[in-house]
């Protein structure tokens, strides 16, 4: 499994803050190299219910990570977005979702001083919301339906837990390492704890594969994930530990 330093990079930009809003006219431009890019489907059993697709750059004040969620197969289709914006610390810079189908709905999370503040409505001429969070911009977001998320936390539990040596990537096993995260969604925040399991054989798609595999706990649940450490450290699948909910590339 080596690491390229390109990913290295990128994994230790996730490693701290997030900072200022990108100006309007520039912030879909993205300018700098693609880490990453594809698609999840979502299943519940067996079925698939739901696709997000994602695009995650890295740029030269830091990163950006694009996606798009739409249900499957209902009779009125769900259509989010998100964008979230990370400093070259890896810290948050600026979150945005919005609902475009089948309500109208948007919500923002930026800096407010050392930490968070969330503002949101539920559709145009509503009330706007404002939530202030004693959160540190370092918190990682896990939104709901942006599976995408997880894979950032990923890379940066591979980047404070584990080394690189003699080409390979070393992580210690059973050694949780804790994160602080915030569902924008359910305006709730969350500890969790993620540890490396091990290698495990794993059959996709493409055939049988040995993959990566790591678990991420809170009180809400578990959730565990495998990386392909031969091409990016990509997630290749992830699933809820207890329910039949299964998450895998396309």
């Amino acid at each position: 499994m080596k690491l390229s330093y390109r990913l290295l990079a990128f994994m230790m930009v996730c490693v701290a803050a997030w900072a200022a809003p990108l100006p309007k006219d520039k912030a879909k431009e993205h300018e700098g190299q693609k880490v990453d890019s594809g698609s999840f489907g979502v299943f519940q059993n067996g079925h698939r219910v739901g696709t997000e697709t994602f695009s995650i750059y890295q740029t030269a004040s830091g990163s950006v990570i694009d996606s798009e969620f739409k249900t499957e197969n209902s009779p009125t289709p769900d259509l989010q977005t998100s964008e979230l914006q990370l400093t070259a610390k890896g810290d948050i810079q600026r979150y945005e979702w919005k609902e475009l189908s089948p309500d109208i709905a948007e919500s923002v999370v930026f800096p407010n001083d050392d930490f968070l503040t969330q503002k949101w409505n539920t559709g145009p001429g509503t009330k706007e919301h404002v939530q202030p969070y004693l959160l540190p911009v370092s918190t990682s977001i896990l939104d709901d339906y942006f599976f995408v998320h997880r894979e950032v936390l990923a890379w940066r539990f591979l980047a404070a837990a584990c080394k690189q040596e003699k080409g390979l990537v070393q992580c210690p096993p059973k050694q949780r390492t804790q994160f602080g995260t915030m569902n924008p969604h359910q305006h709730s925040s969350m500890a969790l704890s993620a540890e490396f399991i091990g290698l495990e054989k794993v059959s996709l798609k493409s055939g049988e594969q040995e993959l990566i595999k790591l678990e991420f706990k809170t009180d809400a649940g578990t959730w565990q994930l495998w990386l392909d450490g031969h091409d990016q450290f990509k997630v290749m699948r992830m699933s809820v530990v207890g329910e039949n909910t299964e998450v895998d590339r396309d």
